[in-house]
């Protein structure tokens, strides 16, 4: 089992940035292929005439096939990692892109969606593996920088979707395998880093949790909060990607490609949310930063669903940047309850709580197309009030990642 806390061998002597930088790098393309799935919501609800519960069903093939996969994956790889596993990830979402791009019939489209979903259950809990073991005992800001890149990806894919998708058509989605070629390239060559470094590490036990007098019973308690915690985040999260561009379309009557720009800035803010969050989870611990994140987020998504469209566009960009603060410090701070599990944990948070983010998402479409796209927001609204269950978690004190 690979050892993976601050004074393990397992982890790098210093801060190996070439290595996180490219794991970032691939999270971003990654993200770039699954993010174009939403944004073709418009263009395929339109060409295919599908009702909202299906758009919220390709979302819950793409999440659930991660979700229910990804905890699976990470288990098996804490006890046997597989370094070059990370290029068979990226090529199973650039194979579900390619079917997106070809899909004739509603079958396929789902067929692409968990094709990009498995690609996303064995791409992550390898490389948030790969991001800990390069941290050099920054935990945060390695985690936050894996993460910041997927966040970038999935920021772009509305962008790309306006002015790429939306002019030439469902077809040139297949234009984007040419970036999951290099990503493939790239991952080969940070298996190989992986590959030899585990050959010069020494593979012990782990190291003494950060919560040494913690129960067993408590360990798994706070993981159950830390869990609910992210559900609450990625269902709001996953309302948004889903729905936002048909709220901003019906509510202010604003165009498909303007509506895909409004989406790019929530999922831009909320890249920059997660590398802010990550730098001050290393400084002030991750407990911190998951409350202000739950605490000042929450005036923002109550007011959304009431403001006009000046407001609403500063509104969401709040939301985004301050929302998704929390996600590296609540993967930090589960890792450090559970050391030497960093494959469950990321398959836990990358997979399980993403795939009921999708399943949010369906129910959400149900509720649209039976109240409305706008009442959908005002019941998203509330979803942070969840996150007061960090009241529950046990203190970190002093156990801050050192930097």
């Amino acid at each position: 089992m690979t050892d993976t806390t601050v004074r393990s061998p397992a982890v790098a002597d210093g801060t190996v940035f070439a290595v996180i930088l490219a794991v970032s790098f691939c999270h971003f393309i990654n993200d770039v292929m699954q993010s174009l799935l939403s944004a073709l919501y418009p263009m395929l609800k339109e060409d295919f005439q599908l009702e909202f519960w299906q758009i919220g069903l390709l979302t819950m093939a793409f999440m659930v096939t991660a979700s229910l996969l990804q905890p699976a994956i990470g288990m098996y790889t804490d006890r046997r990692p597989m370094p070059y596993s990370l290029p068979v990830g990226m090529t199973s979402s650039m194979i579900g892109l390619i079917l997106l791009a070809t899909a004739h019939s509603y079958f396929m489209l789902l067929i692409g969606a968990a094709c990009i979903g498995l690609g996303s259950a064995i791409f992550h809990p390898e490389s948030s593996r790969v991001a800990r073991l390069a941290s050099g005992g920054r935990y945060g800001l390695a985690q936050s920088t894996f993460q910041v890149g997927g966040n970038f990806g999935q920021a772009m894919g509305p962008l790309l979707a306006a002015f790429i998708v939306v002019p030439y058509g469902q077809g040139s989605v297949a234009w984007f395998a040419l970036g999951a070629l290099v990503g493939i390239v790239v991952l080969r060559q940070v298996g190989a880093w992986y590959s030899a470094h585990l050959k010069t590490a020494h593979l012990r036990k782990p190291a003494a949790s950060r919560f040494p007098g913690l129960p067993r019973s408590k360990v798994i308690s706070a993981l159950v909060i830390l869990a609910l915690l992210t559900f609450t985040k990625n269902g709001y999260t996953a309302g948004i990607a889903s729905y936002y561009t048909f709220f901003v379309i019906e509510k202010f009557g604003v165009s498909v490609q303007a509506s895909q720009v409004m989406l790019f800035l929530f999922l831009g803010a909320s890249a920059l949310g997660i590398l802010l969050g990550g730098l001050f989870g290393d400084r002030f611990g991750p407990k911190t930063v998951i409350w202000f994140s739950i605490l000042g987020v929450l005036p923002f998504t109550l007011a959304l669903p009431y403001t006009n469209l000046v407001w609403t566009n500063v509104l969401v960009v709040l939301i985004g940047l301050i929302l998704s603060s929390a996600f590296s410090a609540i993967v930090v701070f589960a890792q450090e309850l559970v050391p030497g599990r960093v494959g469950m944990v990321a398959g836990i948070f990358f997979g399980f709580a993403f795939g009921m983010g999708g399943i949010a998402a369906a129910v959400l479409g149900v509720v649209a197309d039976a109240r409305g796209i706008e009442y959908v927001f005002q019941i998203c609204s509330y979803l942070p009030l969840v996150g007061l269950l960090t009241i529950l978690l046990p203190s970190t004190g002093s156990a801050r990642s050192a930097t």
